[in-house]
């Protein structure tokens, strides 16, 4: 598994990823509204592309395969953290955010943040994250529960005298 930046051409598979793992993965802990609500209509590419290209977007590379993708902003806002269902408990999840956690540190990040779905939530806290607190967002009439998690980065730790 090689993690490696975002290119253009990763924009339909990203996209893939995103909807196949919260249509597949995601149905475990919401329900089939919640779920259609999360998705919204159909996503243009171009726009997709576009936001994956404005942050630093790492790609799980399976063999030539996406097997994932997350974001990282320059505020240290981890986002979309996606597996696909197909390489689902293959710790896919898990070197997506080890290298999340390198480059927050080298850019001298002083923590990360996220909002976590309940699906996501175990996976950050392996990763050392924690629950800021529980919180509902709402699509449209569709209620959603997800966390809002943080994690001091490495860079951030004090140094021994």
């Amino acid at each position: 598994m090689l993690i490696r930046d975002y290119t253009a051409a990763d924009a339909a598979p990203t996209l893939a990823v995103f909807e196949d793992a919260i249509r597949r993965t995601a149905r475990s802990r919401y329900s089939a509204e919640q779920v259609e609500a999360w998705l919204g209509g159909p996503r243009d590419l171009a726009p997709w592309n576009a936001a994956r290209l404005r942050v630093r977007t790492f790609v799980a590379d399976d063999a030539g395969t996406v097997a994932g993708f997350t974001d990282l902003d320059d505020a240290g806002y981890v986002d979309r953290l996606f597996v696909s269902p197909d390489h689902g408990r293959r710790g896919v999840g898990r070197a997506l955010l080890e290298h999340v956690l390198v480059t927050a540190d080298a850019l001298g990040l002083p923590e990360l943040t996220t909002h976590a779905s309940l699906v996501a939530r175990p996976v950050f806290e392996r990763a050392g994250f924690h629950v800021v607190h529980e919180e509902t967002v709402r699509r449209g009439a569709v209620e959603l529960t997800r966390f809002h998690m943080r994690r001091p980065s490495d860079a951030a730790a004090p140094t021994s005298p």
